[in-house]
């Protein structure tokens, strides 16, 4: 059997699937990952520990699967910086996460000096703290010496996928996939390459860039599993990929610590006027190809804070219950802009609010207006992205997937909202079935993208109940309720 291993790498756990070359899943394992938080806003992992991890997790799944591995996909959290040294493989510091806020003045300044025009014009990003660029920044001028030994060609930088990339080939393999790389605010977009103009602007040595590759292909070789590693791209673009969202106008949203909305737009790229992004899709051969993104901060993270923060339920599976026990949210609304909001406003200063709260309000209240928070926040990128792209590309349906696609009140609410079916397929593990598609298409496995089509199969179908007047007086809630936040 031609079994595939997925190695995805979270913000919250480090995850290795097992598939088959029909694309079903033989076997799973995961471990959780530790958050640390040295200050207010500032979001760290151990860049050990998920090597440590991820290394644990395919062994588990592969010995549970009981088959051989013949290509290796990796799909990890975007943004998020792993800076190290090339000699000994060891990192100098915690890897920053793509949540991580310390370089929010940073990039205030850089927005004043003039230079956001022309990141956006190269990149299709907005200049961010989400980005790496201003991460990476940070560590080369508070790591003692890390700037001089970055010069001489001592360290390398890499997001996530570099990182178990270096580690599983031993250190002979320094490469990224043209998708994380559009990640970082350093990748021009249009040339496929890292921009000198932006690496001078933000003060990178090009030394420290790792080579930049196609999303299907050859790497280089795992030791430890025997097999080649044959696909990287990050979470986003592997699920819209693994969604079979491979021509223009599919698009999916992935419901996971935040949203992620993504729509496939071709081999040019779509100049956003919406707050959106422009992005590089994972690119199978030698053209392009590109997505309009929309990045949600807080999603299932939102479920997390009930569990963590409020104690309101014992574990994330409780919460649709919970939430059905009433009727609504009894005109409750919440915005949890715990980090700021994301597209299609990019507020990082927005902080979180529960608007309407009477003596009425009771925990399963709060709980349906977190679930509905993550719904608005989603219908409101979707409404950015139809604005985008005009009446006649309108989307007609949204693919989804990531762990709170699982909750069928989440998604008949969303399809209510958006006026169009959602469709849930049978595997909701795209992003992991994404890595491991692309490695298959990288190692020769699969014919075409058009193969890869056949595999993806319906679940379900929430087709949109509510009316479009009551649909707009929600929305219309929704809007005033993100605009108290934000005049305050």
């Amino acid at each position: 059997m031609d079994a595939l291993l997925a190695l995805d790498q979270g913000t919250s756990s480090s995850r290795a699937l097992v598939f088959d070359r029909a694309g079903r899943l033989l076997a799973v394992a995961q471990r959780e990952l530790t958050q640390h938080f040295p200050q207010p806003g500032w979001v760290e992992h151990d860049a050990r520990q998920i090597w440590a991890d991820q290394l644990a997790c395919a062994r588990e799944a592969v010995a549970k699967a009981g088959v051989k591995v013949a290509a290796i996909g990796i799909t990890n959290q975007r943004e998020t910086v792993v800076l190290w040294d090339r000699r000994t493989g060891e990192p100098l510091h915690h890897a920053l996460v793509w949540q991580d806020r310390r370089t929010a003045a940073f990039c205030e300044q850089r927005k004043r000096e003039g230079l956001e025009p022309r990141v956006r014009a190269l990149t299709g990003l907005v200049l961010d703290p989400y980005f790496s660029a201003t991460k990476l920044r940070w560590l080369l001028d508070h790591v003692l010496g890390a700037r001089e030994r970055a010069v001489r060609g001592e360290l390398a930088f890499g997001t996530v996928d570099s990182w178990l990339l270096w580690q599983l080939t031993g250190g002979r393999v320094h490469a990224t996939d043209v998708s994380n790389a559009s990640r970082t605010l350093l990748f021009d977009i249009h040339r496929g390459d890292w921009s000198d103009e932006l690496l001078a602007a933000f003060d990178i040595p090009r030394a420290l860039m790792p080579e930049v590759r196609p999303s299907a292909g050859v790497f280089g070789q795992a030791d430890k599993f025997g097999a080649p590693i044959a696909g990287i791209a990050g979470d986003q673009q592997a699920a819209l990929f693994g969604q079979a969202a491979v021509s223009p106008g599919q698009a999916k949203n992935t419901y996971g610590t935040g949203c992620f909305l993504l729509m496939h737009t071709g081999t040019h790229p779509h100049a956003s006027t919406q707050g959106l992004l422009t992005t590089r899709a994972a690119q199978v051969g030698t053209q392009a190809q590109f997505a309009l993104e929309g990045s949600v901060f807080v999603g299932g993270a939102v479920v997390q804070w009930l569990r963590d923060g409020l104690r309101a339920i014992g574990g994330s599976g409780e919460v649709q219950a919970l939430a059905e026990s009433v009727p609504d949210a009894g005109g409750l609304m919440f915005v949890p802009a715990f980090a700021g909001l994301g597209a299609p406003y990019w507020r990082p200063d927005a902080r979180g609010a529960l608007l309407g709260l009477t003596r009425g309000t009771t925990q399963a209240h709060i709980a349906r207006a977190a679930l509905e928070s993550i719904a608005f926040q989603s219908a409101a990128v979707l409404s950015a992205m139809n604005a985008d792209v005009g009446e006649a590309d309108r989307l007609t349906e949204l693919r989804v997937d990531g762990g709170a696609c699982a909750n069928d009140l989440l998604m008949q609410f969303q399809a209510d909202l958006l006026g169009i079916p959602v469709l849930r397929p049978q595997v909701i593990e795209t992003t992991a079935l994404g890595a491991a598609l692309l490695a298959g298409l990288g190692q020769g496995l699969y014919a075409s993208t058009q193969e890869i089509g056949s595999i993806w199969q319906l679940d379900r179908a929430f087709e949109p109940r509510m009316s479009r007047d009551e649909a707009a007086t929600r929305l219309a809630q929704w809007d005033r309720a993100v605009r108290q936040v934000l005049t305050e």
